[in-house]
Parts: structure tokens; C-alpha cells; sequence
């Protein structure tokens, strides 16, 4: 005060010492404003910084090199920019690091290794705002690229999924023509973790739901709050049970029945995420992921952060799920097992992903899985509207796979309408919102 008093005196000659006060007190105050509004915009970019820094911290973490990789090369193919691309999502049963509530339900002390139960393709198109998902039954038999000794030259889907993804995306791109961009890999303990990190999920029952074989118990109809325990209940329930008209009824579709409470499970799962704003919660939930969720390293921490930003607006009712079809057979060796259904099939994986030779569509199979005859002719062309069969595929005439492969040209098929094979289910539950 002394300082500014001895200043203002010294005003030059016929100066006011008001005036100068003033503009010097409006000086300071806008020098004020302007360290303030950067001393804030400073805050914010360290705020928003931190958050990158944490999360690319976190994303880090669930990171894995040996998803992609296959006698040192990477099997998973690079992205188009803009263009669609196509995620492997696999269901892993290994009990590591898991829970002891939920190690105990899933024999988790004695079992070792890695299953996969759960094999869904996700077909990403940010151009159109689209996601879909294909699943593949895991009984379904396909012909094998490697270990033959041991599993034969056809198997089931999972044989080789032991030692990780890498053989089992070769093993689709050589039998369907799917090209995978990205793996993530989710085990017991990731799953459920999540759930609980985001507040659980919920889950809308026609009828009380049981299942003794994962655990699963809903006493009670309607819309109600899933933890992570009941959701991964409901996620691996294959012996499920509804009660209607006064009696349990036992859904005999297994694998097919779980797909679908599966692909209900993902609608609710990215409802749950959606809806929270809570660093508390965000923090809990990217915690909560190293502990059973595994991604490829060739996806980005920045590419996911654009993918967040393009679908923030996702309707979860608009994720389009679809089952491969297939049809019922025997083999000597495997037992009951499922059996690619043409041309159905290909109908349907042209619709996904796009005709054979498109940017981003199909590749031409180079090993095509055995139908019921045992033969392994190649996929029929799926034509436009309009088209005429110009040839015929043949098969053989043994009963089980053999190694006979068709040479005779594919057929061509017309295409109509996409095919939706999602249901059915009438019992099942499906995601909902609470009221």
C-alpha cells in the first residue's frame, strides 16, 4: 500500500492520480484473470493428461504380445483405416487368479490349462456405426492346420486352443475366410470383476432361472441387478433351467441357449459401461480388467479411444447377433457334433462381412471344414439376386470326416435378406434398464 502510494504521487505533471490507479488496478486485474484462466487451463490439460496417462497405464496392463503370434510372425492382419474390421473374441475357462467364491464353483484347484467355450467374431464397421457378432458353436468340426496326430485331420472348433489364439484364428481365416484384425481373450475372473466394478448389470427374467452345473439361482421374475458372481452364472450356464406352469423346464438346446444368454449378457454389459461417468467407478472397472482380459498389442490405446468417441452413442438393442448355421451329426471318432450347414452358412458370412474379394469382405477358404459326407468342397458363390446355378458341388460318401476334398466348382447360390438367427429363446432373459 505504501509502495502504491508512492507511485500515484509521482504522477507526472496534470496527470489524475486516480485515473492511474484505475488503470493500473485494471491492468492487474486483467493480468489476474489471465494467470487464473491459465493456471486453469493448465489444471484441466494436467487432469486430462493424468487420465490418458493412467488409462494408457491400465490399457498396458491387459496387453499381450502372444495372442498374434505364431512362430514369431503376427496372424492377425493389419487394419484398414476407416474400413471395417473384424475382432476374435475368445471365452477362456482358466481359473487363474481367480476369486475363491468362484474357484470354488468352478473347480478352479483342478483344473488346469485353457478351454474355449465361447468363440464370437465381431465385425466393427465405424463408416456405418454398425457392430454385429457372429458366434461359432464350439462343437463345430473344422478342418485342423496343425497337430493332426493328436486331434486328427477334423475337429472340433476349440482343439487347438490350448496353448493360446494364434493357431485358432489361422484355423477360421483357412476355414471360413474371416480375416482377424484383433483378439481379446476373457477368462472367469475378468468377467465377473468387471461386472462388479461397474455395479453389476441387469437382467430382465421371463421365469426363475436355475442352473446346478455354474451356479446359477433367480428365484424371482423381471428386470433385477446381476453381481459379477450371477452374471458369470449366466454366462457359462449350459444345463439351463426354467420354471413355468409349475414345473422345471430343462432347455435342451445347450451351447446354442447360452449363445444367446451370452449375446443378452454383452447388451447389458455395454449398457452398464455406458451409463458411468464415475472415476471411482471407470478406476474400479480398468483395475479390475488385468485380472482376466487380454487384448492383442496391435490394437492401440489411442485406436481404442477413437473407437470409444464413435460409438459413445452405441444402442446396445442394435448389436446384431448371429449363429453359424449348422447342422447335427455323428463321427465315429468325435461323437455328436455339428456340421457346417451350406449354403445357409455362407449366406450368412457374406451378409456379416462382405463378398469374397471386397475391401475388408471375405478371402477365398483354403482348407473348408467337412460336411456330413465327409467331403470338403468349397464354399458356394454367394450371388445377387437374380443369379442361375451354374454348377453343382459334390460330396462324398462316407459317413465320418475323411480327408476327401471336392474338386468339382462351388455352386452358386442367390442371397436375399440378411440372415438374424437370434431368436428363439423365449425363456430366456434379456438385457433391460431399471425403471
Amino acid at each position: 500500500m505504501a509502495l502504491g502510494r508512492s507511485i500515484d504521487s509521482k504522477s507526472p505533471a496534470g496527470g489524475s492520480s486516480t485515473r492511474g490507479r484505475r488503470r493500473r488496478s485494471g491492468h492487474r486485474g486483467r493480468r489476474i484473470f489471465a494467470i487464473t484462466a491459465i493456471v486453469v487451463v493448465i489444471g484441466l490439460i494436467a487432469v486430462v493428461g493424468g487420465a490418458y496417462v493412467y488409462g494408457y497405464y491400465r490399457f498396458k496392463a491387459v496387453q499381450n504380445s502372444t495372442l498374434c503370434n505364431l512362430g514369431g510372425k503376427s496372424v492377425c492382419a493389419a487394419e484398414i483405416s476407416g474400413k471395417p474390421f473384424n475382432v476374435l473374441a475368445i471365452g477362456s475357462d482358466s481359473r487363474v487368479d481367480l476369486p475363491p467364491a468362484i474357484a470354488r464353483v468352478t473347480d478352479g484347484p483342478g483344473q488346469a490349462g485353457q478351454r474355449s467355450d465361447v468363440v464370437k467374431i465381431f465385425h466393427v464397421d465405424p463408416g456405418k456405426g454398425t457392430i454385429s457378432v457372429l458366434s461359432i458353436p464350439r462343437d463345430t468340426v473344422v478342418t485342423l492346420l496343425a497337430n493332426q496326430s493328436e486331434f486328427g485331420d477334423y475337429n472340433r472348433i476349440n482343439v487347438n486352443y490350448q496353448n493360446g489364439p494364434s493357431l485358432l484364428i489361422k484355423t477360421i481365416e483357412a476355414n471360413f475366410g474371416i480375416t482377424i484384425n484383433h483378439v481379446v481373450q476373457v477368462g472367469f475372473g475378468g468377467l465377473a470383476g468387471a461386472v462388479d466394478a461397474l455395479g453389476g448389470i441387469w437382467m430382465d427374467f421371463p421365469y426363475p432361472a436355475l442352473d446346478n452345473y455354474s451356479s446359477l439361482d433367480i428365484p424371482h421374475t423381471g428386470c433385477q441387478l446381476l453381481n459379477g458372481f450371477q452374471a458369470l452364472a449366466l454366462a457359462r450356464s449350459r444345463h439351463y433351467q426354467y420354471f413355468e406352469n409349475g414345473q422345471w423346464n430343462y432347455d435342451g438346446t445347450s451351447d446354442f441357449g447360452r449363445i444367446d444368454r451370452q449375446n443378452q449378457f454383452l447388451r447389458a454389459l455395454i449398457d452398464a459401461a455406458k451409463s458411468k461417468y464415475n472415476p471411482a467407478t471407470i478406476n474400479a472397472f480398468l483395475t479390475e480388467l488385468p485380472k482376466g482380459i487380454q487384448i492383442d498389442s496391435q490394437f492401440g490405446y489411442n485406436e481404442l479411444l477413437g473407437l470409444v468417441a464413435e460409438f459413445h452413442g452405441f444402442n446396445p438393442a442394435t448389436l446384431a447377433a448371429y449363429t453359424l448355421p449348422t447342422v447335427s451329426g455323428y463321427s465315429a471318432s468325435l461323437g455328436d457334433v455339428l456340421f457346417v450347414d451350406q449354403p445357409l452358412a455362407q449366406q450368412m458370412l457374406v451378409s456379416i462381412f462382405g463378398q469374397v474379394g471386397t475391401t475388408g469382405g471375405l478371402t477365398q477358404p483354403t482348407s473348408p471344414p467337412p460336411d456330413v459326407n465327409g467331403a470338403t468342397p468349397p464354399p458356394p458363390v454367394v450371388a445377387t439376386p437374380g443369379a442361375t446355378s451354374t454348377s453343382t458341388a459334390t460330396t462324398g460318401s462316407s459317413g465320418t470326416p475323411s480327408s476327401t476334398t471336392s474338386t468339382t466348382a462351388p455352386a452358386t447360390t442367390t442371397t436375399t435378406a440378411p440372415l438374424h438367427t437370434e431368436p428363439w429363446y423365449t425363456f430366456n432373459p434379456v438385457a433391460c434398464s431399471p425403471k
